[in-house]
């Protein structure tokens, strides 16, 4: 865990009032209160609130829409002042009247020269560093506005209210209650300004971070949050516990969440569940309802669907997801590529990812020779109440299935995964770890095999 310089709670919240210091207090010294081991504020100032307030509105009432092979006129200009004013963009070159042909870039490029993303117009007044380590471990320093967190909460009310859940914050109520399983994470209780000094508490459902068996029950049914948010293993984590509350709603991101857990949780919690395809570099990008259509709700993210080559996937094809947005002043993204995958769809009222595997395309061969890819293998396991998974394929083709979730579905899934691969497939399953994923992460689908022969060899299609 890094080390961070201390702050006073009037820096952290520069519009504290004693009623939020009291609630505060509260919530870090409730007597079934966990072990924090960090603290952390929004510093929102007065005027960050105010245009909080004014990107509320425009989410709400700005157009969604845009048709594939359009470019909308805020993104022209949005890469017109990124191609003149940020000297990565500055010195790779490109021009907005062929938005096109402007260079895409990725993760590596901001972590090799993170200072060349900065405008040179940007005043550096609020500056803050965010430390993420990403779903492959590796460190992560992004630097960041404080608007920008906040804004992802704009973002996440939006997509609650548009299933009929009002969230409604207030000074001495919990909005959210972000739920861990972790061996270790950062914990904290802390105010959100934009909900008007309401409560979000970060906990770890590990025993060791609390002083007694009891207390993970009896502080979050005394919290009564609003809404749990967490991952699909900690949301499976906390169905042992006898919670007397339920919340409106559940918000699962950074795991694959498939549909027959997602079933069972909303059925165990009693409310709806949303799951929100987000990264640290962008924040929100899209919400699903329903785990196969993550639609493209924030109106100022323009998506594109490119091959490897880098052209534009027409409506329904696959490709790599890459992103243009200015909500981070201090590292404005112009057509990067995110490493995960999906196809658009405009059929809706919003833009939307159907087809979405959040990590590159991994290419398996059943026992004909035929290649299969991962989503295939995700549509398989549909059914089953998987909390997490990894499929890898070894050299000898022999494949290594590991899983956290009901056990009892062993011989279904087997049985799931054999009718993909072939009767004769060698298929092993196992219990996944915690120590085998990264950050509590672990990467779905790994293979050995270095030459598939795409070209002569025939795909799968079930």
């Amino acid at each position: 865990m890094k080390p961070v310089r201390h702050l006073s709670d009037e820096k952290r919240f520069p519009m504290l009032t004693d009623a939020g210091r009291g609630f505060l207090r509260d919530l870090r010294e409730h007597p079934n209160a966990p072990k924090y081991n960090y603290s952390c504020g929004d510093q929102l100032t007065r005027a960050g609130l105010e245009n909080l307030h004014r990107y509320e509105q425009e989410l709400r009432t700005a157009k969604r829409s845009w048709r594939h092979g359009e470019t909308p006129d805020w993104v022209l200009n949005f890469a017109d002042r990124c191609l003149l004013d940020v000297p990565f963009y500055r010195q790779r070159g490109g021009s907005a009247e062929d938005f096109s042909a402007i260079p895409t870039c990725s993760r590596k490029d901001i972590v090799k020269e993170q200072w060349l993303f900065v405008p040179d117009s940007q005043p550096l007044d609020e500056l803050m560093m965010y430390y993420t380590s990403g779903t492959t471990g590796k460190t992560f320093d992004v630097l960041m506005h404080p608007e920008v967190s906040a804004k992802y909460l704009v973002k996440l009310r939006e997509a609650l209210r548009r299933i009929g859940v009002t969230l409604e914050g207030g000074v001495g109520r919990v909005f959210a209650i972000n739920i861990c399983a972790q061996s270790s994470t950062l914990t904290y209780a802390t105010i959100a300004s934009y909900l008007n000094e309401a409560g979000y508490i970060k906990i770890n459902l590990n025993p060791n971070e609390w002083r007694n068996p009891d207390d993970v029950a009896q502080f979050i049914d005394a919290q009564n949050p609003e809404i749990y948010m967490g991952d699909p293993i900690s949301f499976l984590a906390l169905t042992k516990y006898k919670l007397q509350t339920r919340p409106k709603a559940l918000m699962s991101s950074a795991m694959k969440l498939m549909p027959a857990l997602k079933q069972e949780l909303e059925e165990h919690f009693g409310c709806p569940m949303i799951d929100v395809y987000s990264m640290t570099e962008s924040r929100f990008i899209a919400a699903s309802y329903d785990t196969k259509r993550y639609e493209i709700i924030p109106h100022d993210l323009y998506v594109e669907i490119l091959d490897a080559e880098g052209n534009a996937c027409p409506p329904g094809v696959r490709g790599e997801v890459t992103l243009t947005c200015g909500r981070n002043p201090f590292q404005p993204l112009l057509r990067y590529r995110t490493g995960d995958f999906a196809a658009l769809d405009f059929s809706g009222d919003y833009p939307a990812l159907v087809e979405f595997e959040g990590r590159q395309t991994v290419m398996f061969v059943n026992t004909e020779g035929k290649i299969i890819n991962n989503i295939e293998v995700t549509r398989a396991l549909e059914p089953f109440a998987i909390a997490q998974f990894s499929l890898h394929q070894n050299a000898d083709h022999s494949l290594l299935f590991k899983m956290r979730g009901n056990l009892s579905d062993e011989a279904k899934i087997k049985s799931a995964l054999l009718n993909l691969f072939g009767a004769t497939q060698q298929l092993q399953i196992e219990e996944l770890r915690e120590d085998e994923t990264s950050n509590g992460k672990a990467l779905h689908y790994s293979t050995d095999l270095q030459d598939f022969g795409i070209a002569n060899t025939e795909f799968h299609i079930p």
